[in-house]
């Protein structure tokens, strides 16, 4: 664990990936610490340096000198990316870290690139169930006596507050793991937080976001659970009403902590929205500054492509984020006749050759033919990776050689399922490239039977 000093504030943060990597700030919630990120920060540091703040009076970091609240936080927070990042940053937050990064992105835009919020309070007003049964004793904790007896109660009756608790915030069919919740549980029970916990409960309610939210612009993934007995659901209709540029996702079988109760569909989305390259099951090993460096360069010339036709600077990233890049040497074959298709190609750079045999037994000439030279931008093979069929001609490398992107059937799949929006404007630019392809090809063959007309009708041919 790291240490940072900001403006004479002790800010304690779990770090991983390489420095030399654009920053993501990962901000926990309320009775919380580093910790109720963990299950992200592997993912993320595989493209990032992901930094996990304890915010002061949580975790590590030791409380403000004064009183909490949200303004306070969203400051340091700000103060923080100033002191150590180049330039705009990755936020993400969960709870009442989502409420403070939306803070940050109000007041300093300039700051922040993306967003992914996870259950975030945005009125600050929590469930019934937490101010029936937390609020009166956060009134208690905000004195010194008070937040003593609470400690000592909560020693004798661990086992009544989480059997109130868990319900609170988790759903019915939750897959967290009790060491999982073990942690999360410890988090909340840590010595000598009853002060800034019941300041926080406070600050949330000091600070409602409704009818700010129109103001931000930053790209944001918003992802919620069903069953989110924490912070309701009313604040995801506010949110839906004032910031509909927001990605909002709804996860079932999820409470208030879908990093931990949905994290493989938790992950999924966040590497769809961040443009994050496949997942695997090393987490933590980071990828190659190489394969960033060749995203973007697949991101940049997507946008010059039918491929990326009106997709966004963050959509184009996630594109490339999970297409394969092929480099093919003069006259090599990049696919055969016949094969079974499972991957569509986009030439990239060089020329793709097109080959294919005859079929009709009255031609006696047998020898395969070049039935089209594709260039940069155009696509192939999508019509075998769609259906699955075999496909109908050889791709043979041109005199150049070809550089080729690989979209493959599963790929197209997921990208669908987990980014809707950007998944019906690959299918619909896939759609309308096919059907320019064969308008093409009708016009040339009504050209040739033009032709045909034109000699028979000719004096040459009526002699």
């Amino acid at each position: 664990m790291s240490v940072y000093h900001i403006n004479g504030q002790q800010v304690h943060c779990v770090e991983e990936g390489s420095p030399n990597r654009q920053k993501a700030i990962l901000i926990h919630g309320w009775s919380s610490s580093s910790y109720a990120m963990s299950p992200l920060a592997g993912l993320l540091s595989q493209r990032f340096h992901c930094i996990s703040v304890d915010l002061p009076g949580y975790g590590s970091s030791p409380p403000f000198e004064g009183r909490t609240t949200i303004p306070r936080y969203a400051e340091l927070v700000a103060d923080l990316i100033e002191a150590i990042s180049p330039g705009p940053v990755v936020l993400v937050g969960h709870s009442m870290g989502g409420m403070i990064s939306i803070s940050v992105a109000l007041e300093n835009p300039v700051l922040v690139e993306r967003m992914v919020l996870i259950s975030p309070t945005i009125t600050g007003k929590l469930s019934r169930m937490i101010n029936r049964w937390v609020s009166p004793i956060n009134v208690i904790e905000r004195f010194a006596l008070g937040s003593l007896i609470v400690s000592s109660v909560e020693k004798l009756y661990v086992g009544i507050t989480d059997r109130l608790m868990r319900p609170v915030s988790f759903s019915d069919r939750t897959d967290i793991t009790e060491e999982e919740y073990a942690c999360l549980r410890a988090d909340a029970r840590r010595p000598g937080q009853g002060r800034v916990r019941a300041e926080c409960f406070f600050a949330m309610r000091d600070h409602d976001l409704s009818a700010k939210l129109s103001g931000i612009d930053v790209p944001t993934l918003v992802i919620w659970g069903a069953e989110d007995n924490t912070v309701p659901l009313r604040d995801a209709g506010i949110m839906e009403d004032e910031w509909p540029a927001t990605d909002l996702r709804i996860l079932p079988k999820a409470g208030h902590w879908p990093q931990f109760e949905s994290a493989a569909v938790t992950r999924r989305l966040i590497a769809a929205t961040l443009g994050l390259p496949l997942l695997s099951h090393n987490l933590h090993a980071p990828v190659e500054d190489q394969e960033i460096t060749r995203i973007a360069e697949v991101a940049r010339f997507l946008a010059h492509s039918s491929i990326g036709k009106d997709m966004n600077k963050a959509q184009r990233s996630r594109l490339a984020a999970q297409l394969r890049s092929y480099k093919f040497d003069p006259g090599e074959y990049i696919t055969n006749q016949d094969e079974a298709g499972e991957e569509m190609y986009i030439v990239q750079g060089g020329t793709v050759e097109v080959w294919t045999d005859p079929h009709n037994p009255a031609e006696t000439d047998l020898k395969p033919r070049r039935v089209a030279t594709l260039i940069a931008g155009e696509m192939t093979g999508e019509l075998a990776m769609l259906d699955q069929g075999t496909r109908t001609a050889d791709l043979i490398a041109g005199p150049d050689g070809a550089l080729v992107l690989g979209l493959n059937r599963q790929m197209l799949l997921a990208l669908v399922e987990d980014d809707p929006e950007l998944g019906s404007k690959l299918l619909w630019n896939i759609a309308k490239a096919m059907s320019g392809r064969v308008r093409f090809i009708l016009w040339q063959l009504e050209r040739a039977m033009q032709r045909a007309r034109e000699d028979k009708k000719s004096p040459a041919s009526l002699q």
